[in-house]
């Protein structure tokens, strides 16, 4: 079942790219929160909005706010598309899918690449914004930067 606005965030913990478990628990209450899924490593849509994140880090970081991707992609996958991107924010590894479904974003769209979709979680943990769209794939960081200015 999808998380909607207004509920809180289910927690998880997921290897990052570093291969450390990251807890979404240990920045809760310290930090609002943009938690985007995206399909794949290395491919243009993603390493765009990955490398709009990066180039951003700047104004989210100034707000307070931490920058979480996740993707089935391995540890060894994420540690190199970091490397290469020069990424500045945690990629976890969710291999089983297990937190996408957990949020209910979706495994595979039109049967070929897993959903994009974009959360914004507020210090208390509770889904403030969510933003789903699969082919627009830097549009999800204006809508956070936009979303997270009028707040």
């Amino acid at each position: 079942m999808a998380v909607t606005i207004g509920d809180r965030a289910p927690d998880f913990t997921l290897p990052d790219q570093e291969g450390t478990p990251f807890a979404l628990n240990h920045v809760l209450g310290r930090k609002t929160i943009v938690l985007y899924f995206y399909p794949q490593d290395e491919t243009p849509g993603c390493t765009a909005e990955a490398c709009s994140f990066r180039d951003n880090m700047a104004e989210f970081t100034a707000s307070g706010v931490q920058v979480i991707g996740v993707s089935q992609d391995s540890v060894d996958s994420h540690s190199r598309f970091a490397a290469r991107h020069q990424l500045n924010f945690p990629l976890l590894s969710d291999t089983g899918n297990k937190v996408r479904a957990l949020y209910g974003v979706k495994p595979a769209l039109f049967g070929l690449w897993p959903g994009r979709k974009t959360y914004i979680i507020d210090k208390q943990g509770i889904i403030r914004y969510i933003f789903d769209y699969q082919l627009r794939a830097k549009k999800h960081v204006a809508e956070a930067l936009k979303t997270l200015a009028s707040a």
